[in-house]
């Protein structure tokens, strides 16, 4: 059985990157892909400009340990990435004592499709791995 996911988007935030205790990094990013808007009868339709509407989902993506200092570096608002993993349930208990469910996609593989600002000094990204 196989858990496979592959998302093609633009990062909505630029990342959020952290160690934990044990010394791993995380970085956490919001990948937002389109799809065309479809009307009751299941038609697609054209917005106010002419354009066939679309309609937004927001994934969140997790990466860890060399991927997760990467996409940290390079990685920023707007950029269009590939990512390749996991799709990741999880369930926990608020504050109040009510159950909560997440979803994310547990990244294997983030491509960088275009050029971000990054994060290094200048903010160039000239020394970001090269693209496909």
């Amino acid at each position: 059985m196989t858990n496979i996911a592959i998302l093609t988007g633009r990062i909505a935030r630029d990342p959020d990157t952290r160690e934990t205790k044990g010394g791993t990094n995380v970085t956490g990013i919001t990948v937002v892909t389109d799809r065309p808007a479809r009307d009751k009868d299941g038609k697609t339709y054209k917005d106010e400009n002419g354009y066939t509407a679309k309609e937004s989902e927001f994934h969140r993506v997790t990466c860890f340990n060399g991927l997760a200092k990467t996409v940290g570096q390079y990685c920023s608002k707007g950029q269009l990435v590939s990512v390749q993993g996991r799709i990741h349930y999880t369930q926990w208990e608020d504050k109040d004592g009510v159950t909560r469910y997440g979803t994310e996609i547990l990244a294997d593989k983030v491509d960088f499709l275009s050029r971000g600002n990054g994060s290094g000094e200048g903010g160039d990204n000239t020394d970001a791995p090269e693209i496909d």
